[in-house]
């Protein structure tokens, strides 16, 4: 389990530096950019913010922009984590999303701190997982912390690709 742990601890800071490399570019007219017509953002609301959402994703799927991504991070990060805790599971509409750069940047970095130290604590590795799939599906704790080192690495490129696209528009 050690070296299990090891990988899973090293993906995670691998795909961290790609979040860190990224998130001093972005600036504030950044995060609600619409790449497409078809999209989904964050719309403020009364006390907050709204992300879209559909449980059933649509087809084409919509183009998120770089505010829907962050959220999405924190959303399905902070639900991971509470699955590795053994803690209450937050329902996607608790999760709140900050809205500016440098609090998004803090939040996504508690969120990883607090991940990372549970990973380092975790003595679970092998035991079964039911997030992100049913518990059927046979898959293990360390199974869910790859899946979300890879799901990190993507969302974290993504919103790469959008600074990039955006950068180039101009």
């Amino acid at each position: 389990m050690t070296e299990v742990k090891q990988v899973l601890q090293q993906q995670l800071s691998t795909a961290w530096t790609l979040f860190e490399y990224h998130a001093p570019q972005w600036h504030e007219d950044d995060l609600l950019w619409e790449p497409a017509l078809s999209h989904w953002t964050m719309h403020q609301v009364e006390g907050g913010w709204a992300s879209d959402f559909s449980d059933v994703e649509p087809t084409p799927v919509p183009a998120p922009t770089i505010a829907w991504l962050t959220w999405h991070i924190g959303w399905w990060w902070t639900t991971a984590l509470a699955h590795l805790k053994q803690t209450d599971i937050p329902a996607r509409e608790e999760i709140e999303w900050p809205g500016t750069c440098t609090s998004i940047t803090e939040w996504l970095g508690d969120i990883h701190e607090a991940w990372r130290t549970a990973l380092a604590a975790t003595d679970r590795l092998d035991e079964r997982s039911a997030f992100p799939w049913p518990e059927e599906a046979g898959h293990t704790v360390a199974d869910m912390c790859a899946w979300v080192n890879i799901e990190l690495m993507k969302n974290v490129s993504e919103i790469g690709q959008l600074l990039i696209l955006r950068r180039a528009r101009h």
